[in-house]
């Protein structure tokens, strides 16, 4: 019996195996059918009683909205009362107001309401604003003023996210599926998750520059395409999409002193302007001679200074080398071949005229050459 005790004991002193997974039991939602990201659209049914208590958000809106608010707040007030929301536009503190009431069913419809009023004070257009109201709809408002410091640099890094005619922004509006402006130090985009979660990330890489965001463009173009195949769907797109590396300017490198050796004893101290004076004997001369000595010093550096002067304005009218070309040196060739021919000639006249007071002769047959002579002149000479 006492064995039977202590086999008893010992079996309770010994952790039992734990199985993992035990209690892992299918659940009714573990179905590969339903699509967990689906937004379904909100039924009035589910809540028919309403909500307890009252819940408000409040938000300041800068001066210069006031006019564009006041025009447009019938239009938000409608759309904010078909989800049983009431709002107010209160111009003496500049703000908006949005409140659940009795007639609200839908519990998130008031955070929908905040996200409104604060597009609304961000300059973004109330017919666009007003959409945020769908369930499909979601914002992100992302603040871009305290990431660079120098403000030139903040104003232009903002400039690369807008482009050209806004061309960039358009392109990034295509590709993510969102709504994105640039305001101030803010930017207000509206989209889905996945579209929002590309626009902030191509956004805040723009004002880090981390990355241009023509970079973000194409690569968003790439995963496009990529997408549309069904076979690469499982597969890394790493080895497709293009790797931008950042090119660092080269900058001035600092120069650094070199260091003297240390020596305990000090400097020798520097001649004084009398010790000068004393070496070289100025020291002993009269005020008038050190005058007379100065104006000599001035004299010579004015001459030197008009000299100069002179030099810099005669080189303006030192005519430049012009360059030869071939056509110049063909000319030459020819201007060497006419004063050649014409020296030739004037020496073939002078010949003439020897030979014509000695001979008569015709000019037309000298010039041509030496010809035989003609048999009536050697019948006459016989």
């Amino acid at each position: 019996m006492a064995d039977e005790e202590n086999l008893t004991v010992n079996e309770e002193l010994i952790p039992k195996p734990r199985h993992k997974g035990k209690h892992d039991k299918p659940k009714p939602w573990d179905d590969e059918s339903i699509d967990h990201w689906k937004i379904e659209k909100f039924d009035p049914s589910w809540n028919q009683s309403g909500l307890l208590e009252v819940s408000s958000f409040s938000t300041l809106f800068p001066q210069y909205r006031e006019k564009y608010l006041q025009e447009c707040w019938p239009t938000v007030k409608g759309a904010l009362k078909e989800h049983g929301i009431a709002c107010e536009l209160n111009l003496v503190e500049g703000s908006m107001t949005v409140s659940t009431t009795m007639k609200t069913r839908d519990p998130y419809i008031i955070v929908k309401a905040r996200d409104l009023i604060k597009l609304l004070s961000r300059s973004v257009p109330a017919p666009q604003a007003v959409k945020i109201l769908n369930d499909e709809m979601q914002c992100d408002i992302i603040k871009i003023g305290n990431m660079v410091r120098n403000k030139e640099r903040f104003v232009k890094r903002r400039q690369y996210l807008v482009g050209p005619n806004s061309s960039t922004l358009k392109a990034l509006e295509i590709l993510t599926g969102c709504y994105i402006l640039v305001q101030g130090n803010t930017v207000a985009a509206m989209g889905s998750f996945k579209g929002l979660k590309q626009a902030r990330r191509v956004i805040e890489d723009c004002i880090l520059n981390k990355m241009h965001p023509l970079h973000h463009i194409k690569i968003l173009m790439l995963k496009r395409e990529l997408a549309k195949n069904p076979a690469l769907a499982s597969e890394n797109w790493d080895r497709f999409l293009p790797q931008f590396k950042k090119k660092n300017v080269k900058q001035k490198k600092v120069q650094s002193k070199e260091k003297k050796p240390y020596t305990p004893f000090p400097p020798p101290q520097p001649p004084s302007k009398i010790d000068q004076q004393l070496e070289s004997g100025e020291y002993f001369l009269s005020d008038k001679k050190k005058m007379a000595k100065q104006w000599e010093e001035k004299q010579v550096k004015q001459a030197e200074k008009v000299a100069e002067n002179k030099k810099k304005r005669e080189e303006a009218f030192v005519p430049p080398e012009e360059p030869k070309t071939h056509n110049q040196d063909v000319s030459n060739v020819d201007k060497d071949d006419v004063t050649a021919m014409a020296s030739s000639l004037k020496r073939k006249a002078k010949e003439f005229r020897k030979q014509k007071s000695i001979d008569k002769i015709n000019a037309e047959e000298f010039i041509a050459g030496p010809s035989k002579p003609s048999k009536k002149k050697s019948k006459s000479s016989r």
